[in-house]
């Protein structure tokens, strides 16, 4: 039997709560909502102490344009995204010689599912993943080295969905959950 606590919403952080008055705000300018809608959502958002609770207060939001897919792109080099970001519904990250480091612990996931197509050529790749993420690798390709990855324990449900796929050419994608 499952205690209270494991269904329990996290509760919210500061930034948490910024990256969702910086969405509606967005959604007003770019004229999707309503000047009042806009404030009943602030007003919501405002007085959510859990994520949930956050949630409900941004599920009116309309859709943002289908098809809009966020590149992250490099010939050589590093790519590193890590800290509070706001993970796109689509992200492509594509580098030809390099390592790639994307850090999803801290991030801000508005979708229940995202899709993550990676194009390495050369060179390593980290993706670290929140700790209740459930991740699906089926549709990734690896050349040289295997893929490393272990799936967290007992995922608790509420966490994204994170599909990755893509090609790895010459490297190691190394995938992990956060410890926090």
């Amino acid at each position: 039997m499952t205690s209270p606590r494991e269904h329990a919403s996290p509760l919210l952080t500061e930034p948490d709560r910024e990256t969702a008055v910086q969405r509606l705000q967005e959604a007003y300018a770019e004229e999707r909502i309503s000047r009042e809608e806009m404030d009943e959502g602030l007003g919501h958002v405002l007085t959510a102490k859990t994520r949930s609770e956050l949630e409900s207060a941004l599920a009116s939001l309309p859709d943002e344009p289908p098809g809009a897919t966020a590149t992250i792109a490099a010939a050589g080099g590093r790519i590193v995204r890590r800290g509070m970001w706001r993970v796109p519904r689509n992200l492509t990250v594509a580098s030809a010689f390099g390592r790639v480091h994307l850090d999803l612990s801290r991030a801000v996931f508005e979708h229940p599912v995202v899709d993550i197509e990676l194009q390495v050529g050369t060179g390593r790749a980290r993706i670290t993943v929140p700790r209740d993420a459930v991740v699906d690798v089926e549709d990734l390709h690896t050349g040289w080295k295997d893929l490393r990855y272990r799936p967290g324990r007992g995922s608790r449900s509420g966490g994204p969905t994170i599909r990755i796929t893509g090609t790895m050419g010459f490297g190691r994608l190394k995938i992990r959950h956060a410890r926090r």
